[in-house]
This record gives structure tokens, sequence and C-alpha cells, in this order.
């Protein structure tokens, strides 16, 4: 199993004074996500987690929808020359009825940990269409219960203490109970590892939930949400506007700027209780 972290010699300038010494480095490898035994992507990951990480890659594609739609999930041994197992190729065995994903959903290219849609034949592939409405989920939250949510996120992060370099996200409830957080080198992994638990557990759809993200909220992140059926994405900086645009048509509440006290609702301001739509 790959490791969450590695350590570096690095050259340290303080002041004027200079050293070396050991620095802990948020890991970064690639990780080739299979299903049924052929290549669909590889997307570069902080190793961990990487079972939510592959089936929430599906919840975002649309391939599966509910824990029983996945037979089978293992790490492929075999992967190097010598037959040894990387843990870096993850293979997921559907359940017999649920189609395999469509030849146009493999990726032209590898993801990046910043970009996940990468290779993308177009963004009509992208706008998946969604197996749950968001629009319909009747959760009003209040504007203090979404201010608490980024220092309760920062604090659970058990890794980026030690590396500074790690994206989070995590899935809080109505009235701001934490209850699930992933880190990784990717904000997009981050979400599909949320999601991938979820599905894991049985939670999908998850109505009735906000997500909260570190760093800005983009299109992906957007669509990871609606395919999830999240109906609150926040993120303590900027959304895109393709972001926005895709939040408006899905019916999700999208805010951003989220700290302090201080935010920007950008769509869905009528699930703000308390604030005049």
């Amino acid at each position: 199993m790959g490791r969450v972290t590695a350590r570096r010699r690095v050259l340290r300038i303080r002041e004027g004074v200079s050293s070396y010494r050991p620095d802990t480095l948020a890991a970064e490898e690639p990780m080739e996500i299979r299903v049924g035994g052929r290549p669909l992507t590889v997307t570069m990951r902080t190793p961990g987690d990487d079972f939510d990480l592959a089936t929430g890659f599906l919840v975002s594609e649309g391939v599966v929808h509910a824990a029983d739609d996945v037979a089978a999930i293992r790490y492929c041994a075999g992967a190097t020359s010598d037959g040894g197992n990387t843990y870096n190729v993850v293979d997921l065995v559907l359940a017999p009825g649920v189609a395999a994903p469509d030849a146009s959903l493999e990726r032209n290219f590898y993801t990046t940990s910043s970009c996940g849609l990468c290779g993308k034949a177009g963004l009509d592939a992208v706008r998946t269409s969604a197996s749950w409405s968001v629009a319909e989920d009747p959760l009003r939250i209040g504007p203090e219960v979404l201010t608490v949510l980024p220092d309760r996120l920062r604090a659970a992060q058990r890794v980026f203490d030690s590396t500074g370099g790690l994206h989070a996200a995590g899935l809080f409830s109505a009235d701001g109970e934490l209850l699930c957080l992933r880190e990784d080198v990717g904000r997009h992994n981050a979400v599909d590892k949320v999601v991938g638990h979820a599905l894991r557990s049985g939670m999908l759809p998850l109505r009735g939930t906000v997500l909260m993200v570190s760093g800005r909220a983009s299109f992906e992140l957007v669509q990871k949400a609606a395919m999830a059926a999240i109906p609150v994405l926040a993120a303590v900086s900027a959304p895109s506007s393709l972001a926005v645009d895709l939040a408006a048509e899905s019916g999700l509440t999208l805010v951003g700027f989220l700290r302090g006290a201080s935010m920007n609702v950008y769509t869905g301001t009528e699930r703000l209780a308390t604030v005049p739509v």
C-alpha cells in the first residue's frame, strides 16, 4: 500500500540563515482504474481510500448508483514486470445487469491531480445525466451553520498538518455534523473519495447534506455533487463561471468565499433559511 506522505531533504532559508533538513510532503502516485479488467482512466492521487476513489469516480460518471452495483473491487497483482502488486491498479467488477462504461468515457490522457476532466471528448460528455434531482431537495440551512464548516473541515485534516499540501472534502449534515472527510492532492479526488465512501456505505443519494471543499469550486466538483444528489456545495475560494452555470441548471446551492461570517451565495439562495430570496 502506498504511503500518504514522503520525506525529502530540503534547503531551508529563514531570515538569512540556511540549513538542510528533512521535509514531509504529500505523496502523489498514479492510480489506474479498470472496470472488468479493461483500463478506464489513470488519475494522480494521494494513496489511501483507493476503493472509495474508484467507486466515487464511477458515481460521477453515472456508471453506478448503489453499493450493490459493484460486485467486487480489488487491487491488481502483476502490475509490474516481476508480477508484483504496486497497489496502484484497482479493478472493479460490476454486478450483473449494470452496464459497463461507454467507450466515450475513456480518458485519452491521464487525469492530473489538479484536473478531473482532462481527456474528455467534449463538454457534452461531462454533463452527465444525474439519477436524482438536486432541485427537488427541500433542505433549508442557516448561514450560521455554513460559517462553522471551514474550521471543522480544517480541524479534521490529519495529513495537512504535516504536509500543508493536501485538499480536503468534507460531507456534513444539515446541522453541521461531519459525516465523512477525505484528503488528496487533487480536490476532485477528495470529493470522489467522499462519494465513494457514501456509495459503499449505502448512503446515496446524499439528500440533505452539504459538501465543503478546500480551495475553489470548479465545474467538475459541481458535477460530482449533483451526481451524488448533494444539494449544497460550499468552498473557501471562488467558483468558476461554468460551475455557477451548472449549479443553476442543476438546482444546486453553490457557496463560495466561505470565510468566517462571510460568504457569496451564487445559486440556490432559497435554501438559506432566514435569508430573503
